[in-house]
């Protein structure tokens, strides 16, 4: 069969997964209760027919929407000795499988959101226990060893003897990855998913049980040995987390830091203490430390790059005020415009000699639910995505990370990646899966209008394009042209989106509270969000 056949008729069965969906929805939302209204019959008092028609139509197209997401989420759920045990990242049978058909750790976060928020933690409890035993296996690349800690990127279900149905599961921790490169960011969702477990399910024995208490230990021995680092970020290789490829996130990224933040006050909650460990007092510590980093190097007002601007050089002493050796003239062109005068962030990275200013989404987020963001700061990065709609936004929520790396830029950093062109895929490329991260922040800061506007936007495309895993563009219009059909975090994304617009209360399973007594020491706040 030639390619060109084959190509059709993938495609072609593609088409079919679609319409089947579709098809099933739709039947099943006609006999809703939300009726039509009859001609000749008398509209609701300042209501014209025509205005009460667009309404149902509206209501309508939202339930399919959502119907039509549960039922796509449901048919990505893999099986393990006949116990659900995860989703798998797409199930586009368009193009070829190469990992997609796998279950990622970061990918089923969301998945495992949407299936807690409905009441069915099962599929959570199992993916967690088998993957805290998957940490157990012997991790080699070439001839070196990676540490204990290490969770594994991804699985996928083996069917060692199809005769007998006995199964097995074969791990990825980054020795078949592209790149090449073991997952940071795994262990640390791991911990955070492992709170949003015991939060939602009341239920302590899991996070408890004595392979859930090693698994975290295992993860935060890793992250908190001593090495050669002045900083209490985590130093790590391009790669490691969401943007897995190479983008010149490598040092201290931003995304990773927030993460393994939210994990380490997530796992202080959860870890038994024994009265000869000194293990929480460490984690403490280390909280502090962190928190007192990222908001003195990290945050980034129009003040602040003002005093950047204004940096001198060759500093040396412990008062000195550029303390990374900054030199102003590095700073780019565009972030003088992009900043606002009401609105912050965090930037990307910082290390010696070197400030990456670009806008991340995800740490961003992830720094406004665990309460690394102070309540200022928190409402800085609102406006801040307020301000810049249309760049950060534009479309279809939302850009991975502001702005795109082009020409000269783009060849030396990724390497003249094919997959991140300018405005594609990490490099600048919107992804729906996002939309539940900027709905929970715009829910805990009481500002739904901002996650409504964003839901309406999702809505009107989701379904139509198949749920795809990453939209093109600056405005972020045209459907990734590598992009993967039915992904499944676009699709757990979208749901818990909504279940969180729907029910605020929903919210608990992802929020940390503030706690001040974190935040010692003179901080460099938010300065001139506010007149």
């Amino acid at each position: 069969m030639g390619q060109k056949t084959r190509l059709h008729i993938e495609r072609h069965r593609s088409c079919e997964v679609s319409q089947v969906i579709l098809s099933e929805v739709e039947n099943r939302c006609q006999p809703q209760t939300l009726e039509p209204i009859k001609s000749g019959g008398t509209p609701r008092a300042g209501c014209s027919p025509s205005v009460e028609s667009t309404t149902y139509t509206n209501a309508l197209h939202k339930h399919i929407v959502a119907d039509a997401a549960w039922e796509a989420l449901k048919k990505s759920v893999v099986h393990f000795r006949g116990q659900p045990i995860g989703t798998v990242a797409a199930i586009d049978k368009s193009q070829g499988a190469l990992n997609y058909d796998q279950v990622f750790m970061r990918d089923f976060v969301p998945s495992a959101l949407a299936f807690l928020m409905k009441g069915e933690p099962s599929i959570v409890k199992n993916f967690l226990l088998e993957t805290a035993r998957l940490q157990l296996r012997e991790k080699m690349v070439d001839l070196f060893k990676l540490g204990q800690g290490v969770m594994p990127a991804s699985f996928k279900v083996h069917h060692c003897n199809p005769m007998q149905k006995t199964e097995s599961l074969l791990a990825d921790f980054g020795e078949t990855a592209i790149g090449r490169v073991a997952p940071v960011d795994s262990g640390l969702w791991w911990i955070i998913l492992l709170r949003a477990y015991t939060k939602w399910t009341r239920d302590n024995s899991l996070a408890e049980s004595p392979d859930c208490q090693r698994a975290m230990r295992l993860i935060l021995k890793l992250c908190l040995s001593e090495g050669f680092d002045t900083s209490p970020a985590l130093l790590c290789a391009d790669g490691c987390s969401m943007v897995d490829r190479r983008m010149g996130i490598y040092g201290y990224p931003i995304e990773i830091q927030a993460l393994f933040f939210m994990a380490l006050r997530c796992a202080v909650t959860l870890l038994k203490e024994d009265c000869n460990d000194d293990f929480v007092y460490q984690i403490s510590k280390r909280i502090k430390a962190l928190s007192y980093h990222l908001h003195s190097y990290y945050w980034l007002d129009f003040q602040r790059l003002n005093d950047i601007y204004r940096y001198k050089t060759e500093e040396y002493s412990e008062t000195a005020l550029n303390k990374f050796n900054v030199i102003p003239e590095s700073i780019p062109d565009w972030i003088f415009d992009f900043m606002p005068s009401r609105g912050g962030y965090f930037i990307g990275n910082v290390s010696p000699a070197r400030m990456d200013f670009r806008w991340f989404c995800l740490a961003n987020f992830i720094a406004i639910l665990s309460s690394l963001a102070t309540g200022e700061q928190a409402e800085a990065i609102l406006d801040l995505v307020e301000e810049r709609w249309e760049e950060l936004i534009g479309e279809m929520p939302m850009k991975v990370c502001y702005p795109a790396m082009e020409k000269q830029e783009w060849q030396i950093v990724t390497g003249c990646d094919p997959k991140n062109t300018r405005w594609s895929y990490h490099n600048g490329g919107s992804w729906p899966v996002l939309l539940w991260l900027l709905v929970a922040v715009s829910v805990k800061l009481g500002r739904p209008h901002i996650a409504r506007r964003a839901v309406e936007l999702t809505e009107k495309r989701l379904v139509k394009d198949e749920f795809p895993e990453y939209y093109d563009g600056r405005a972020g219009r045209y459907v990734g042209k590598q992009a993967r059909k039915f992904q499944t975090w676009s699709i757990a994304g979208y749901l818990v989106a909504k279940m969180l617009l729907d029910d605020p209360s929903n919210l608990r399973a992802v929020s940390l509270a503030d706690d001040v007594h974190i935040r010692e020491g003179p901080l460099l706040k938010r300065s001139n969000s506010f007149p």
